[in-house]
């Protein structure tokens, strides 16, 4: 950890050599303490609700909404720096154990007492949380849900359990058509599958877990289904196949669902199938998005940043996003609004993130995506040996992740 906590902190001793990253030109009239930078990386109908949000503190605090489409790598660059750096990022809680490492963030709590959080769902606290501290005010999540085609698989048929949805795939997987597709080989899809046995690719210790005795039932088990997708699974690829209707069903993200809907389909949302083998469902990551403070901000410009944290907590940010973007809000208040419950993909996403996991948001996670990706390409592509594979892939990971401290 002391290697990596060096590399970063020199590259934000360069921020100051950066053109362009600078704050200057934003502040206009307004005094420094009273104009809170903010980078995101967000769509644009969430950043449209964010700013009409967050212009409610006009005058008393000004936000300036900076999209940052090389954000994570940004930040690491210009670090704490007043002049360089935001005083806020809006973001997926994944990175914060980086830049925790790099001690460039507060906790949460250091502006909003912990009391005050109980009204966020515990998992998405959970995923904000590092080390014991909260670094993230979360607004909603995402998560991967089970899609279909209502062309093809009515609401009765959608398969209730694995054992269902393979013997599906068996019947429908024919004449270039196929009764389930995912990207099996890639790390975050396959994960919700190795959780469902129990398993982990790393678990909240820094500790990979590629060839626990889970992890290595879960891709033994799994392959099955890989037998009957296509042999290539890649973002594009699977996402075409279901919305040309040559894949009756999918697990995807909510980020599909408009593109699906605008080309006609009859697109159905349904709770993730149950694990013949554990009694436990197709458990997949979920990413929970919040705002988070840098500590230069948290010491100099805390009454403004404060009232930015308490203008993002009411429930109706949450419910404004969901109607936007699809949104799951992260503040319970907002599912006992109609807008909320009536909504069958946030209502869906929050049934699935019961047994989600939140993405780990430690620095040796880093490491883990290529690793895990590499594991299931020789299985499920490749086709060697579930074990020998599976013990060499955790080698490597242990390696990685000591040449890091």
């Amino acid at each position: 950890m002391k290697k990596i906590l060096a590399v970063l902190l020199c590259m934000g001793l360069t921020a100051g050599m950066l053109s362009g990253c600078g704050k200057s030109g934003q502040q206009d009239s307004k005094t420094d303490a009273a104009t809170i930078t903010i980078w995101h990386d967000k769509e644009d109908e969430v950043a449209q609700v964010l700013q009409e949000e967050l212009e409610k503190l006009e005058p008393e605090v000004h936000v300036v909404l900076e999209k940052k489409s090389d954000l994570t790598e940004a930040l690491k660059v210009v670090g704490n720096d007043p002049n360089a750096a935001p005083d806020m990022y809006f973001f997926a809680h994944d990175k914060i154990g980086v830049y925790a490492e790099m001690g460039i963030l507060a906790p949460i709590t250091d502006i909003i007492p912990e009391e005050e959080l109980n009204r966020y769902m515990d998992m998405t606290l959970e995923a904000a949380t590092y080390k014991g501290e909260i670094y993230q005010l979360p607004i909603y999540y995402e998560t991967l849900l089970f899609l279909y085609n209502r062309l093809y698989m009515s609401e009765e048929d959608v398969p209730k359990t694995t054992e269902e949805l393979y013997a599906y795939m068996q019947e429908k997987t024919k004449g270039g058509h196929y009764g389930f597709v995912e990207q099996h080989s890639t790390p975050y899809y396959a994960a919700g599958w190795i959780h469902g046995f129990g398993g982990y690719l790393i678990n909240e210790d820094g500790e990979p877990g590629l060839n626990s005795p889970e992890t290595i039932q879960a891709l033994e088990y799994h392959k099955k289904f890989v037998d009957l997708m296509p042999g290539e699974t890649e973002y594009a690829t699977v996402n075409t196949l279901f919305n040309e209707g040559k894949a009756h069903a999918t697990i995807a993200g909510p980020w599909l669902i408009p593109t699906v809907k605008a080309s006609g389909m009859d697109v159905g949302v349904a709770s993730m199938p149950v694990i013949d083998e554990t009694g436990a469902p197709v458990s997949p990551y979920t990413g929970v998005q919040g705002i988070q403070v840098l500590k230069y901000a948290a010491e100099n410009k805390s009454e403004a940043v404060e009232k930015i944290l308490r203008q993002l907590m009411e429930p109706d940010i949450g419910v404004k996003l969901a109607q936007a973007s699809g949104c799951a809000p992260a503040n319970e208040a907002c599912y006992e609004m109609e807008a909320v419950t009536g909504d069958e993909v946030v209502m869906a996403m929050k049934e699935t993130a019961e047994n989600a996991v939140p993405m780990p948001n430690i620095p040796e996670m880093d490491v883990m995506w290529t690793v895990a990706g590499n594991l299931l390409t020789d299985v499920n592509m490749s086709g060697k040996d579930v074990t020998e594979s599976a013990n060499e892939a955790q080698k490597e990971a242990e390696q990685l992740i000591e040449s890091m401290k």
